[in-house]
């Protein structure tokens, strides 16, 4: 009995075994140095993302820098766009409260201006009530004064006419205390001497006179006048000399 018959197997069914076999074997050799395409594409596709990537960060803050992290870390490039956001609006935020320091920067000054303004016109306001002031307080002397100089020229007159030895000395008395009175508000008497050159200023001429005094000055006081603080309130009345006619 030969060793097919022995093992009691049909030679036909173990050579039909033995092609399956060398069949398997081959399509695990073919699997074995098959191209794994989907290997291959799955960097590409990673690639491509990442063009994606930088593409859509065109135009933000740092994205040449995101660009250059996109490469080893988008994650990290998202962070890296987000700080350039960031900074793109703080820098918006300076430039606005810049923009707002500006106007109250010129708003101060327009205030100071201001201010200045009103100090001047309060300063001009203060010296023209000053100045209004000592007018009416001049001219409220000026109106005594002419008063007080009527009652002393009377005076004068009952001197020159000579007055009664009793009442002279009350008299002479009396003068001097108006003299002194107007002294004190800063009146001078103008009582030209004979020979003194007229003023028109100073003095008013009544008439022109014979006289031994040169021509054109003051022959006699008719009336003395009076001035304050270097005002004329009432002109000497004078006679002037025509000069010697002989």
């Amino acid at each position: 009995m030969s060793d097919d018959a022995a093992d009691g197997a049909d030679p036909a069914e173990k050579r039909a075994d033995e092609t399956r076999d060398a069949g398997r074997e081959q399509d695990g050799a073919d699997r074995d140095g098959q191209f794994d395409f989907d290997a291959a594409e799955a960097p590409a596709d990673g690639a491509g993302a990442e063009a994606s990537s930088a593409e859509e960060t065109e135009g933000h803050p740092g994205d040449d820098l995101a660009n250059r992290v996109a490469e080893y870390d988008e994650e990290l490039a998202r962070e890296v766009l987000d700080l350039g956001d960031r900074v793109a609006e703080l820098e918006s935020e300076l430039a606005a409260v810049d923009d707002r320091l500006q106007d109250r920067e010129e708003r101060v000054a327009e205030l100071e201006n201001s201010l200045k303004r009103k100090q001047a016109d309060f300063q001009n306001y203060k010296k023209r009530t000053k100045k209004k002031q000592a007018q009416i307080k001049e001219r409220a002397t000026e109106d005594f004064v002419s008063q007080v100089v009527k009652v002393r020229d009377n005076l004068v007159r009952a001197l020159d006419q000579d007055a009664d030895a009793d009442i002279r000395g009350g008299l002479e008395s009396t003068l001097s205390e108006f003299d002194r009175l107007l002294e004190s508000e800063n009146v001078e008497v103008i009582e030209p001497e004979p020979g003194t050159e007229t003023d028109p200023q100073r003095h008013e001429v009544m008439m022109r006179v014979d006289s031994d005094q040169p021509e054109g000055t003051v022959e006699d006081v008719y009336q003395p006048g009076y001035e304050m603080a270097d005002k004329v309130i009432r002109a000497a009345q004078v006679t002037v000399s025509k000069g010697d006619e002989e």
